[in-house]
């Protein structure tokens, strides 16, 4: 029986509208393929990729924030050496939300959201007790309680393997870093020529079996995307540099080095005018005790008793605009993959993908600055999930 045969009308159509990558698909597969290449194996836990690398004993993973498949499409004159990259599969996308944290956490530990529990930009802590940003962790719980699960550098660094990390400076001792990237050594790193020095350095020091995994994290195109917007001249100049990096590393990196470049999402413009904001809305923000989660892809947690009317309030004000499931919908509909014992709890009662060019937030809780952002993500849609995979075999 399919997913969709026998199920609830709302979780049947949020079956038909969106699949996430399943077992060995998708982000999460990226850093188990690379071990497999290396020769060292993946944990028994974690599944099989459908798809592989050629066996190496040097790889370079790049992850570009915000970099879309779909928008790297339109721009192949501002990405000459990435449009000759070859990759393994046609089709490769992020997981839901779209969004950093999640999919950071999901290539750092190759497991998807519903079994890493990192769900979301912003999260409900205790069930909604407390609004809890993941990038910043500020008072936020113990990283190595609130994702437990060993990451892949450590399981490199288990198997022999030399991993390090090249990234800003400031993303070493983070909340966030040590909840989903942690292990391996961290090479400090802000500008491209230190990035590209840094990588080099770190591919030179091969472990006891001869083999090294470098991570080297890029967040200039997600910075242009969201102030100037995907597909603005800053935007383009920035996958312009990183363009550049990458086909410098490739230039110089020892012979036989595997490069693989990815995202952890796509981006897409959203306009003021486009809006919803339920800190002026009152029909939207009835009922609604916090509202977490993306512009993109909102969660809320309710007043006691309200789910059902809020559900069936934005179910109406919302329209043709968003998919509006409650907690259990989304959980039937597979959106996060399987979700872990306990980590319900850190899913909204309410879940909602923005459709086309719509955002949904509450002014109340966000900074001035992340109000005036054209680029967001976070949603099901082609634009936000669909990223690349492309592969240089040196």
């Amino acid at each position: 029986m399919s997913a969709q045969e026998g199920a609830p009308e709302p979780v049947a159509a949020a079956v038909a509208r969106y699949a996430p990558p399943g077992p060995g698909e998708g982000l999460p597969s990226v850093l188990p393929a690379v071990l497999t290449a290396l020769g060292v194996g993946t944990p028994h836990d974690i599944p099989v990729p459908a798809w592989s690398l050629e066996p190496t004993r040097r790889v370079v993973v790049v992850l570009v924030d915000g970099l879309g498949a779909r928008q790297l499409e339109r721009v192949s004159g501002h990405a000459p050496f990435l449009h000759t990259l070859d990759s393994p599969v046609t089709d490769f996308r992020c997981g839901f939300p779209s969004t950093t944290a999640t999919s950071l956490t999901s290539l750092g530990t190759g497991r998807r959201a519903g079994d890493h529990g990192i769900i979301g930009w912003q999260t409900g802590l205790r069930d909604g007790e407390r609004l809890f940003n993941h990038l910043g962790w500020r008072d936020g719980p113990d990283p190595l309680t609130h994702q437990p699960l060993r990451t892949m550098l450590q399981e490199a660094g288990r198997r022999d393997v030399n991993a390090t990390t090249v990234s800003r400076g400031m993303f070493e001792s983070s909340g966030f870093t040590r909840a989903a990237q942690r292990g391996g050594a961290f090479i400090p790193a802000e500008e491209p020529q230190e990035r590209t020095a840094g990588v080099l350095h770190a591919l030179s020091r091969a472990g006891r079996r001869g083999r090294a995994l470098v991570y080297a994290y890029w967040d200039e195109v997600d910075k242009a995307g969201h102030v100037h917007g995907p597909g603005s001249l800053e935007w383009g100049e920035a996958v312009e540099g990183v363009d550049s990096f990458v086909a410098g590393l490739a230039e110089q990196a020892p012979e036989g080095t595997t490069i693989v470049v990815t995202a952890d999402h796509g981006m897409i413009g959203a306009p003021l005018e486009r809006r919803r904001d339920v800190a002026y809305e009152q029909t939207l923000g009835a009922g609604v005790r916090l509202l977490a989660g993306e512009p993109r892809a909102p969660q809320a947690w309710c007043e006691p008793g309200a789910v059902d009317d809020v559900v069936a309030t934005w179910r109406e004000e919302l329209g043709e605009e968003a998919v509006v499931l409650t907690r259990e919908e989304v959980i039937d509909a597979g959106w996060f993959g399987p979700v872990r014992e306990g980590y319900e709890r850190r899913i909204g009662e309410v879940v909602v993908a923005m459709l086309g060019e719509s955002t949904m937030l509450d002014s109340r809780l966000l900074r001035p600055s992340i109000l005036r952002l054209r680029g967001h993500h976070g949603s099901i849609t082609d634009a936000e999930t669909a990223i690349p995979l492309l592969v240089h075999q040196g």
